[in-house]
C-alpha cells in the first residue's frame, strides 16, 4: 500500500474512533484532535480551560507531535504542571496542504505509538 494511502486510511480510522469517543459521533477536525492531544499531554483531563489555555494546549500538542521530527525538544514542566519545549530547528515554510499532511502524519504516529490505532 502506498504511504499516502496508508496515512489516509489510518487518519480516517483515527478520526472515526476519536469522534465516537469524544464528539458523540460528530466528526472531529485536525484542530480538535490536536487540542485533545494537548489535554492528554498536560494530564489535567477533568477541568475547564480558558481561551488562552486552549491555545497553549494546542501549542503543547504541536510541540509534542513535531518532537520526533527534530523540530522541538522537551525542556521542563513548570510549577503548574505545564510542559515546555524549546525549538531545535525552525519549521520549513510549507504550503497549507503540506502543513496539514505533516500534522496528520504526526498525529497518526502519536496514536500508533500509544497503540490507540494500528
Amino acid at each position: 500500500m502506498a504511504r499516502d494511502e496508508q496515512l489516509k486510511e489510518r487518519w480516517n480510522l483515527l478520526v472515526e474512533k476519536l469522534s465516537v469517543q469524544f464528539a458523540d459521533g460528530d466528526t472531529l477536525d485536525l484542530d480538535a484532535i490536536i487540542y485533545l492531544i494537548g489535554v492528554q499531554e498536560l494530564g489535567q483531563l477533568h477541568r475547564k480551560f480558558k481561551k488562552d489555555e486552549k491555545v497553549n494546549l494546542m501549542h503543547i500538542a504541536i510541540c509534542r507531535l513535531l518532537e520526533p521530527y527534530g523540530y522541538y525538544e522537551f525542556d521542563f514542566i513548570d510549577d503548574h504542571g505545564w510542559p515546555h519545549y524549546k525549538v531545535k530547528e525552525q519549521l520549513p515554510n510549507l504550503k497549507a496542504g503540506e502543513q496539514s499532511v505533516l500534522m496528520k502524519e504526526a498525529v497518526v504516529n502519536y496514536f500508533l505509538q500509544a497503540e490507540f490505532i494500528s
